[in-house]
């Protein structure tokens, strides 16, 4: 289900739980020569290697070489002390370096800069994959009240068919208090193995609600698409984009080409409640859509820009309104800007997330895996939109209440207002500029003589 959320909810990471899953938005397979090079310190010694201090050093000269700083709390000099200082320790087992490694990332302020144990890790790339197991919950910590919030539960999973809604708080998990948590420790007691039970208490509006969920595994859809028609009688391909894992080009490529044989006059695409994933799945799905144009920038912190274009393979120029909220970020905003700023087509809803920055994924030594912050990206036009989100053409709110009786059935038909202003506006982006009945026989083919020039685009 669709959300209006206040944002003080998305200031922290995203998180999608699903026995304890995790998926990092924007994430980047950047090319090797991309990579600053940076003179590091001295390699470890042998008593660093092959201890659990190994990890620990091999994160630090990752975030050393590669990191970009976004908050302003990065100083290479009390890196580089803070390193001499943790390799000076002792520690017992994996479990109490990984603590260190947490502290030590934690002084970056970066919440996009993660350490991954190796079962979270592990998970992590089979979210990307586009399988997940566990209850189907995306979350964030609102850092103003420490509170775990239930960002939107995915459509089809245990947590969706529960009735667990956007803005849900987490005050328990099988009656342990969340209190004082930190969102990791609410992930590991929500995971658990496939077929077994967890009890989440949850308050809404100030009522107190417990519900029980079996944790279950889950194959995501990234895209969902139907043929709509307008009270005109005019052929709407709707398209609803929910991630962009490794599954989500494929799946929109199927979709579109769908819809054209059905003789879509035009697009509506859905972004709306999409937190992002794979940054080349967000370049290969624009390269859908637009013929010709820049689609994003990545700018790291040496200043080495990567410009990412499109090929010339568009499978559609009809013209096409996104659909977009504040749960659209990263790999959304890198598509809706793309659109927008090539003048594709038209944005839709209210202003974006705001989230800029792109991580790469690195393995460990031991299994375990660091998601770093290593770039941020740039729209066409070269804005960036960290913090900052992408404003909508036309806005178009939906109220809480309107949110919380908006059913799966509904979306993307005229009970889901924002759909509505979208497909008007796509009307009227088709209309051409002599007047005539838009209830008259001769519109369809009026547009489609209007669709096949390229002028259009």
């Amino acid at each position: 289900m669709f959300f209006k959320e206040n944002r003080s909810l998305f200031i922290s990471r995203l998180k999608l739980v699903a026995l304890g899953s995790l998926v990092i938005t924007g994430l980047s397979l950047l090319p090797k020569n991309l990579l600053p090079v940076i003179a590091l310190p001295r390699t470890a010694t042998s008593a660093v290697r092959n201890s659990p201090k190994e990890v620990i050093d091999q994160v630090w000269q990752i975030v050393y070489r590669d990191y970009l700083d976004s908050s302003g709390k990065y100083d290479s000099k009390e890196w580089i002390n803070l390193r001499r200082e943790l390799l000076s320790k002792n520690y017992v087992d994996a479990a109490h370096s990984y603590e260190a490694i947490r502290g030590m990332l934690s002084s970056l302020g970066d919440p996009y800069t993660r350490f991954l144990e190796p079962k979270e890790f592990k998970e992590m790339r089979i979210d990307t994959s586009g399988e997940l197991t566990g209850v189907g919950i995306q979350l964030s910590l609102d850092k103003k009240t420490n509170q775990v919030v239930v960002i939107s539960p995915i459509e089809g999973t245990p947590a969706f068919r529960a009735g667990i809604k956007q803005k849900d708080v987490i005050v328990s998990i099988d009656g342990q208090s969340t209190s004082g948590m930190t969102i990791e420790n609410v992930v590991k007691l929500i995971r658990g193995k496939r077929g077994t039970k967890v009890t989440l208490g949850l308050t809404r509006q100030g009522i107190l609600i417990e519900v029980p969920l079996i944790r279950d595994r889950i194959a995501i859809n990234a895209v969902d698409s139907q043929l709509n028609k307008t009270s005109g009688g005019l052929k709407v391909g709707y398209i609803r984009l929910k991630q962009f894992n490794a599954n989500s080009s494929k799946e929109m490529k199927l979709a579109i080409n769908k819809l054209e044989e059905d003789n879509a006059l035009g697009y509506v695409l859905d972004l709306r409640s999409n937190p992002g994933g794979l940054l080349e799945a967000s370049i290969d799905i624009a390269r859908q859509w637009l013929n010709e144009g820049t689609i994003v920038s990545t700018l790291t912190r040496n200043g080495i820009k990567d410009v990412r274009k499109a090929n010339g393979r568009a499978l559609t120029i009809k013209p096409v309104v996104v659909l977009v909220n504040e749960g659209s970020a990263s790999a959304s905003e890198i598509l809706s800007g793309a659109i927008q700023d090539n003048k594709r087509g038209t944005l839709v809803g209210v202003k974006t997330f705001g989230k800029g920055l792109v991580q790469s994924v690195r393995g460990l030594s031991d299994g375990s895996g660091l998601t770093v912050t290593v770039a941020k990206y740039l729209t066409p036009n070269g804005t960036d939109i960290h913090k900052n989100g992408i404003k909508p053409d036309i806005e178009a709110k939906i109220s809480d209440q309107q949110a919380l009786v908006l059913t799966r059935e509904d979306i993307g038909t005229y009970k889901d207002i924002q759909y509505k202003i979208a497909e008007t506006e796509l009307v009227n982006s088709l209309s051409l500029s002599q007047s005539f009945n838009p209830k008259t026989t001769n519109l369809s083919n009026a547009l489609k003589a209007r669709l096949s020039s390229p002028l259009r685009i």
